[in-house]
């Protein structure tokens, strides 16, 4: 793990990026390191998140200023833009429940080839989608889900990397640190080696590649 500035870990992300960020409506998400996104002026990002949150906060900040090619979601938030530019055809958006979703990134994450679900037999979730009978019950297999980065916020971390998180603003933020090639975490506060007590570690530093400590 490397602790670096903000603006030198954003600029790692180039144009095109598919991202995993974290957030449920906001909350849990990394707001400096979108803010930065948006300062470097990164276009046609590809987001990979529950929701795209609230106007003003979080990824809603990214699709208004159309930063995003494409994102998928288990739903767009309470976001009139997201679902303006989506029923535009401006905004590419697929919407995937929401447990298929984090699951999918769990599968990306733990190097599976897919899961099995029922949910959407009988849908419009199904379409092109292989099924698979066990037990004489059907199953839609789902293809598993990875970035290039994953954004993450956390509440502590010490100085090896090792993550807590605040409550609910937990959320998506252990899962998706699994499923990208590079992982970034804002983070609240930085302490010591020892400070935080093994058990209480939900990310451990191994998967973290960068962190940026708030001033």
């Amino acid at each position: 793990m490397k602790t670096i500035s903000l603006e030198s870990v954003v600029a790692l992300v180039p144009d095109g990026a598919t991202l995993m960020i974290g957030g449920f409506m906001g909350v849990g998400s990394p707001e400096r390191l979108i803010d930065e996104l948006l300062r470097q002026g990164r276009r046609d990002l590809t987001v990979i998140a529950n929701d795209t949150a609230t106007p003003g906060r979080g990824i809603a900040k990214l699709v208004a200023a159309r930063a995003l090619r494409k994102a998928v979601v288990s739903h767009i938030g309470l976001n009139p833009e997201t679902q303006r530019q989506m029923i535009a055809g401006e905004l590419e958006v697929e919407l995937v429940p929401q447990g298929t979703l984090i699951e999918r990134i769990r599968a990306g994450g733990y190097g599976l080839g897919g899961i099995l679900t029922s949910t959407g037999v009988g849908t419009m979730v199904e379409d092109g989608k292989r099924k698979i009978e066990v037990d004489g019950v059907e199953y839609l297999l789902e293809t598993p889900l990875r970035a290039d980065f994953a954004l993450i916020e956390a509440f502590l971390s010490d100085y090896l990397g090792n993550l807590v998180y605040a409550l609910t603003a937990r959320n998506f933020n252990p899962v998706i640190a699994m499923a990208a090639e590079t992982v970034m975490a804002d983070v609240a506060h930085i302490v010591p080696v020892g400070t935080i007590s093994p058990d209480h570690v939900v990310t451990p530093a191994v998967l973290v590649d960068y962190v940026v400590a708030h001033e």
